[in-house]
């Protein structure tokens, strides 16, 4: 009523344009990484290099899978939503990598313990071979193993109705944010400075459309698109997300709403730092500095900016943690937990992010769009 119809066919072509080929070059030859760490561990498996060697080379190429797009975007005057779109699959591809490695070096330990006697009734033996590691690469899990549960058949019926779905809702998520929150967004001021009252408003304004995106962008991904990808594959782990919108405290909202991650921080990152004798607490703040450091890679390399919002946004969530845990225990048989994640996590946290990085692109950009 206010604004008229806002969207237009331009909103669809903005990031298929020219300048963004190079992302896209790029994106088709990130296989060139997991190729790299498939003959890595080839060779690996036939003793033909140390493993000081194995772990070097591998640390080597994790490092460029994330660097390499890291540049290419930085040179490129690329769409945001390219960028974004790009340093996602990097960041897939690097955690993927890092799971490949790290499971193969426990095969082979257990493959020579085996050897040396110690558990001789079990058969530790592995096989490296380039039909595992594709399957793993494009399969919707980031954590590696030699086998994976398999569905019997896919179901092409149910898989036509998904893709009905992805398309409808991401025209819902377009729709609200050419109507919605681009009108707020650019007669909004910096939240940080000018009328603190009036930046309130412009911040409770945002929230409503910015959490119906959020929540599109969460049944676009994780119940819509995983789902879609398993059953081309036949996965049979369908496990993508848990009951996240009931957690009453903030560490157990990071447990249920992305479960991919969960499981590879729990398996290469928590459980790796238990076992070499850092304390839990340590191990809890190593992960979050590890998601705070690819949020803000995914959002500060496309804007082009590092003011480090998105990487304070996910540090913020340790004290954040901790109050809700002490509401949780204080108050028992509450909602007041749930309450505060929901009011700082969503309706307060996030639309403050995509003020404070809108208002330092233009800044940085002289004001023009």
């Amino acid at each position: 009523l206010q604004y008229g119809l806002l969207i237009g066919s331009g909103f669809w072509r903005s990031s298929t344009s020219v300048r963004d080929w190079p992302l896209l070059m790029c994106c088709l030859s990130l296989p060139i990484f997991p190729l790299a760490a498939f003959l890595v561990e080839k060779l690996a498996q036939k003793n033909y290099m140390t493993e000081y060697v194995v772990v070097t080379l591998h640390i080597i190429i994790t490092t460029a899978s994330i660097l390499y797009p890291v540049l290419v975007i930085l040179r490129c005057d690329a769409a945001f939503l390219s960028g974004v779109t790009l340093m996602m699959f990097a960041c897939i591809v690097w955690m993927k990598l890092v799971s490949y490695a790290h499971t193969n070096y426990d095969m082979r330990q257990l493959a020579r313990s085996a050897d040396e006697g110690e558990n001789s009734e079990i058969n530790y033996s592995y096989d490296v071979n380039i039909k595992s590691l594709a399957y793993f690469m494009v399969a919707p899990t980031l954590c590696y193993q030699l086998s994976y549960p398999r569905s019997a058949s896919i179901r092409k019926g149910w898989l036509a109705r998904q893709l009905i779905k992805l398309v409808i809702f991401t025209g819902l998520m377009g729709f609200i944010i050419e109507q919605y929150i681009n009108p707020i967004v650019r007669s909004s001021q910096h939240p940080l400075k000018g009328d603190l009252l009036y930046g309130i408003e412009r911040v409770l304004k945002l929230s409503v459309p910015n959490l119906y995106v959020w929540l599109c962008m969460f049944y676009c991904l994780f119940h819509i698109w995983l789902n879609i990808l398993a059953e081309i594959l036949r996965f049979g782990d369908r496990e993508f997300y848990k009951d996240w919108w009931n957690a009453k405290t903030i560490d157990e909202y990071w447990r249920l709403w992305n479960m991919p991650v969960h499981k590879w921080m729990v398996r290469h990152i928590y459980f790796p730092c238990l076992r070499n004798g850092l304390p839990k607490g340590v191990a809890v703040l190593i992960s979050f500095f590890i998601s705070a450091v690819f949020h803000e890679l995914c959002i500060a390399v496309p804007c082009r900016l590092f003011k480090f919002w998105a990487f304070l946004g996910i540090m913020f969530q340790i004290p954040l943690a901790i109050l809700t845990n002490f509401l949780q225990n204080k108050f028992k048989s509450s909602n007041l937990g749930n309450m505060t994640f929901w009011c700082f996590f969503c309706i307060v946290g996030q639309p403050m992010c995509v003020l404070l990085y809108y208002h330092d692109v233009m800044n940085r950009n002289g004001g023009s769009s």
